[in-house]
């Protein structure tokens, strides 16, 4: 099974709730080698805080559906 990712290294981000965090980086981009593993991201916002969120289309949490938007 292959994964839908949202995210690359170096999108720009924004959350559609948290307006206060400003516009996120993707830093970090993690992939699972093992057939339905988490696929993760690491955000540095301009608040100056690292969020880390699933990354993964298919993943009922995946951070689209959390309010990630590519800005």
């Amino acid at each position: 099974m292959t994964q839908r990712l949202f995210l690359q290294l170096g999108d720009i981000v924004v959350h559609r709730k948290y307006h206060v965090w400003g516009k996120g980086r993707v830093v970090e981009e993690k992939h699972s080698t093992l057939s339905g593993g988490f696929c993760m991201v690491r955000i540095l916002f301009d608040d100056g805080q690292e969020r880390t969120f699933i990354n993964d289309m298919d993943h009922q949490h995946c951070c689209y559906y959390f309010g990630i938007r590519l800005a």
